[in-house]
């Protein structure tokens, strides 16, 4: 499965929208990766439009293409390949998934990582993604390994893609033999190189709190410095007598005026310890966070295989609902490929929010659309990109995701709730303009 650029499109004729009537047709024009304008759908035999750049769309629905908000693009196929295939899951549990990923780093090359990365980057793109955070990770055992893969790979795709890179902590910045110092001048050599846009740290992983507290502070200190975007995965656990740090976080981010010295965009990633917040204490973070640029992206299928209670509840954030209820930023991501962290599962951000009508109880026609902005336009503002919006309006990104007609016809997706219901196989992905096909 490779994906080439085929057609650059001007027109695209024929489509249902998401925010029209599923029985109207539409036409797109095209110009500079954008879109120039909507009309409805002409007859190409009366109007003369047919042509080399103009795409049929045979009736299909188009809508906004899809974003991985947060995927790991080292680790990924680590128990497919059979380079790993020794490092298989025993325990199921976090410490083992931590354990069985380093022996794996330990491992990495470059032609495992290139090999691995590009496959999730294609197999992404056969599905309708055209933008991702992808994280790689810093430290002592990969050294810039990892980073070195992952702009490569940015490069090699960017006609196809916008591979945003999150250089990322994944170890302790002060706790460990040395203190995480190894990590930190790590990260440090990574926020310096050209291509690197966000920096990334896991303060739970640290020994204590007060180290906890040291990890957000350098980490934010270090992304002002160097002007990069910040991706905290955060109070990952479901431990109710823990109070979550999502407090402090905000509190040095006030103190470092985060705002005021040119601060970019930043992400909470998991943060399943506020499934257990009240209304009160979701009001409360919605006035702490007033004035800084933060979504969060829950990750559903890594939280609910890794966490789990002494009495083996499971839990993740509820996305649909801190954003309808609450007005959070929001979205929600694939996270993990064929590791140890979240061995089920597959490329297609659909199949997300697919599972999400389930574990969110999130059925209706609102929801299902306010889930597919979730792996579309919300991810996309989650990680700082142009917005996109299910209504399609002029001057957005022409990055796009066609719908293939069904066999009968009847089962040709013709609304979003149909395509979050049931994700259809045959996709057709549209960026900045350019039909890419398999």
């Amino acid at each position: 499965m490779s994906a080439t650029t085929s057609l650059s499109a001007r027109k695209i004729a024929g489509v249902r929208l998401p925010s029209q009537s599923p029985s109207s047709l539409w036409d797109l024009t095209l110009a500079h990766g954008k879109i120039e304008s909507l009309h409805p759908h002409a007859d190409p035999k009366s109007d003369g439009s047919r042509g080399h750049d103009v795409l049929d769309a045979h009736e299909c629905l188009l809508a906004p293409s899809l974003c991985h908000a947060h995927i790991h693009l080292d680790k990924c196929f680590l128990l497919q390949d059979p380079k790993f295939s020794d490092l298989q899951i025993v325990d199921g549990d976090f410490k083992e998934a931590m354990s069985l990923t380093t022996q794996a780093k330990q491992r990495f090359e470059e032609d495992d990582l290139m090999r691995r990365g590009r496959r999730l980057i294609e197999e992404s793109v056969a599905y309708g993604v055209t933008a991702m955070r992808a994280f790689v990770e810093v430290d002592g055992d990969v050294g810039m390994k990892c980073l070195d893969a992952g702009l490569k790979l940015k490069e090699e795709f960017k006609a196809r893609c916008h591979v945003q890179i999150c250089a990322f902590a994944q170890l302790p910045l002060f706790s460990g033999s040395d203190d995480g110092e190894t990590v930190r001048e790590s990260m440090l050599q990574a926020a310096e190189r050209d291509g690197v846009d966000v920096l990334g740290s896991t303060p739970y992983v640290e020994q204590d709190n007060s180290k906890m507290d040291k990890n957000i502070d350098w980490i934010i200190q270090t992304a002002l410095k160097y002007k990069k975007m910040l991706d905290l995965h955060l109070d990952y656990h479901l431990d109710e007598s823990m109070p979550p740090f999502v407090w402090k976080v905000l509190i040095t981010l006030k103190t470092h005026e985060w705002q005021k010295n040119g601060g970019h965009q930043i992400t909470f990633g998991h943060c399943t310890r506020l499934t257990y917040f009240t209304p009160n204490e979701w009001e409360r973070l919605k006035m702490e966070m007033v004035d800084l640029p933060i979504a969060f992206v829950g990750l559903p299928t890594s939280d609910l295989f890794m966490m789990r209670t002494p009495e083996n509840y499971r839990g993740t954030m509820n996305v649909p609902r801190i954003i309808q209820d609450h007005g959070f930023e929001a979205a929600i991501a694939v996270n993990n490929i064929g590791n140890a962290f979240t061995p089920q599962g597959n490329c297609d951000p659909l199949a997300i929010a697919s599972l999400g009508v389930g574990v969110y109880q999130a059925g209706t026609k609102k929801d299902a659309e306010v889930l597919y902005e979730c792996v579309s336009s919300r991810a996309r503002e989650a990680i700082g990109l142009p917005a996109t919006s299910l209504s399609l309006k002029v001057g957005e990104p022409a990055d796009f995701v066609i719908f293939e007609k069904g066999v009968p016809a009847w089962r040709g997706r013709k609304a979003i709730t149909e395509v979050v219901y049931d994700p259809p196989p045959g996709r057709t992905t549209i960026y900045r303009g350019s039909v890419l096909s398999k």
